[in-house]
Order: C-alpha cells, then sequence, then structure tokens
C-alpha cells in the first residue's frame, strides 16, 4: 500500500487542484506534497494529475482514485468522530454566513433551544470554515445558488430586495413629487475586494428608474454593515426583507418606494450525503427547526408588507 501520508496529499491537492491550496490545508510545504504526489504517481505507475500552469486537473486515473480515497476518508472521520464524541452526541456545529447568523438566526436560538433543550450548539461564522474539508462541521448554511456538488443542498429562502433607509432621511424629500435618488448616499454591499452585487441595478430596473448614477456611495463587505448604516442614517441601502424585519416593524428603517426584486441567489442548508446523516439526528432536527421557524417568518411578512404606495407623503414618517 501506499504511503498515507502520499495518498492524503493527493486527495487534498485533486480535491482543491492547487498543490498550494492542500499545501496551506496540510500544513506542510507545497514541494512537499508535490514530492508527495509525484512519489504516489511513481509507486502506481500513472499520471494522477495534470500540471498546468495555475491549476492541476486530474486525469482519469485520478478521478477514481480521487473517489475511492474521499469516500474512504469520510468513514475514518465519522468513525472517529464518534469515539471522540462520546460525551457530546447532542452538540450540533454549524457555520453560517455573518449576515444570515447576527440579524436571522441569533434572535431565534431561544426557540431552538426552548424545542429541544438536550441539543447543543457550536456556532462558526469563519467564510473560511468549508464542510468539504472540515470532519468538525456538521453542517452549514451557505448563500448560492445550490451548486455544493457532493452534498445535500436544501433550499431554506429566497431573497427578495428592498430599498430602505432611515425615517429621518426619507422626511428630507417631504413636499416633492417624486423622490430623487441622486440627492441620497447610496449604499452598496461587495460581491468581493473589487465588486459590487447587482441589487442597486436590478432594482431600479424593476422602479422603472433612469438617470440614477450608482457609481457612487459608500461600500461594505457585509450586508449587515450597510444596514447599520442605513439605520444611522448615511444612505439608502438594497437589503433582503428577512434580514431587517425588526427594524422594519420597530420603525427603524422604512421602505422607498412599493417595489420588490427577487434576488439571484438563496439560502441553502448544506448538509453530508444522506447516507451519512443518519448518524446525526441532531442534524435532522435542526433542519426541521429551520423549516418551521423559516414558514414562521414569511408568514409574518407576508402579512405585514404595506399596502401600495403611491407618492411620497405616504413614503414619509411625516406623511
Amino acid at each position: 500500500m501506499p504511503a498515507l501520508n502520499a495518498l492524503k496529499a493527493f486527495e487534498v491537492a485533486g480535491r482543491t487542484g492547487s498543490f498550494t491550496r492542500a499545501a496551506e490545508l496540510l500544513n506542510v510545504t507545497q514541494s512537499a506534497v508535490s514530492r508527495q504526489v509525484r512519489q504516489l504517481e511513481a509507486q502506481l505507475g500513472e499520471t494522477l494529475l495534470q500540471r498546468h500552469h495555475h491549476h492541476l486537473e486530474l486525469s482519469a486515473a485520478g478521478r477514481i482514485l480521487l473517489q475511492a480515497l474521499q469516500q474512504s476518508f469520510d468513514r475514518i472521520e465519522l468513525t472517529v468522530r464518534s469515539l471522540q464524541e462520546k460525551t457530546h452526541r447532542n452538540r450540533l456545529r454549524i457555520n453560517a454566513p455573518p449576515t444570515f447568523t447576527s440579524r436571522w438566526l441569533m434572535p431565534r436560538l431561544g426557540r431552538l433551544r426552548d424545542a429541544y433543550p438536550h441539543l447543543e450548539l457550536s456556532l462558526s461564522t469563519r467564510i473560511d470554515d468549508n464542510l468539504a474539508e472540515s470532519g468538525v462541521l456538521d453542517c452549514a448554511i451557505r448563500f448560492g445558488n445550490g451548486e455544493w456538488e457532493g452534498f445535500d443542498n436544501r433550499l431554506l429562502m429566497n431573497e427578495r430586495h428592498i430599498a430602505v433607509c432611515a425615517p429621518g432621511l426619507l422626511a428630507r424629500q417631504a413636499g416633492r413629487a417624486a423622490i430623487d435618488l441622486n440627492q441620497f448616499t447610496l449604499l452598496h454591499v461587495l460581491a468581493s475586494a473589487d465588486q459590487r452585487y447587482l441589487t442597486w441595478q436590478h432594482w431600479l430596473k424593476a422602479a422603472g428608474i433612469d438617470n440614477v448614477d450608482t457609481r457612487g456611495g459608500y461600500e461594505f463587505d457585509l450586508l449587515d454593515h450597510a444596514i447599520r448604516a442605513a439605520i444611522d442614517g448615511l444612505g439608502v441601502t438594497i437589503a433582503d426583507r428577512h434580514m431587517i424585519a425588526r427594524e422594519l416593524a420597530d420603525g427603524q428603517l422604512v421602505q422607498v418606494l412599493n417595489t420588490h426584486v427577487d434576488g439571484h441567489q438563496s439560502y441553502w442548508l448544506v448538509t453530508r450525503e444522506k447516507h451519512k446523516q443518519e448518524e446525526l439526528p441532531h442534524v435532522a432536527l435542526f433542519r426541521d427547526w429551520l423549516q418551521q421557524e423559516i414558514w414562521l417568518s414569511e408568514r409574518a411578512l407576508d402579512s405585514s408588507e404595506s399596502a401600495p404606495l403611491g407618492s411620497l407623503s405616504q413614503l414619509s414618517p411625516l406623511g
């Protein structure tokens, strides 16, 4: 049998498509990973990874070996974890996006505790906590298109975007026939270091509003920061109504125009494949609780949506 270190080096390199990323995950040097894979290839007499300038590509033999190794390592991880956690069988370890966690999940955890007092929770929001690379996490909540291969992806809720700002900021437009968004600071959320989400463009198109300069404004790496800036009166932001339900109900935020736009991405519960979930009943409890809470949330939002807003005076708290 090949050395276990060489098999693990190949499995991580093949999964990530990068010797550099594999070295980071294994806490060794890049040259060590490359050397172990070369030795494995020499022992098997097969090329497992095609080396390209910026990435690695699995050969036919590499794909077969990678699949077998992933299944084997998964079984080993589950067995080891079950032995280590005999006294922690009720602990659920999840990872979720920061804004979803602080604005939607955290206010509901009291009901989770009341429903399942025996369930213990470990919750992380680090974006580098990857279910595929961690034997510690039980499940994750992800924002995207449900494209995580090798996992069970269950749709939780779709985004529905609205434009919001502080009541006092909107009141400054009182007496005008129509809102001039060029008079406000637009608050944007970054999809990456140098690229914004296109939520403003989508919302303006749905509202039928032209001639708004969206190039300026403030940018934030988290939606939560943009929402807090809007609450503080800094400007207008586009936010998912699920994330601001409390602020709308309390009057900290008001909606600008009666325009809703369905988001292009959604929130998903990502778990390991079903045949592995049988050993994790607490994941099933959490999934069922999430679905119930989302149903209650959707019903509350639908019942609280205001009637169509036809004029600026109806939008203003002074109207």
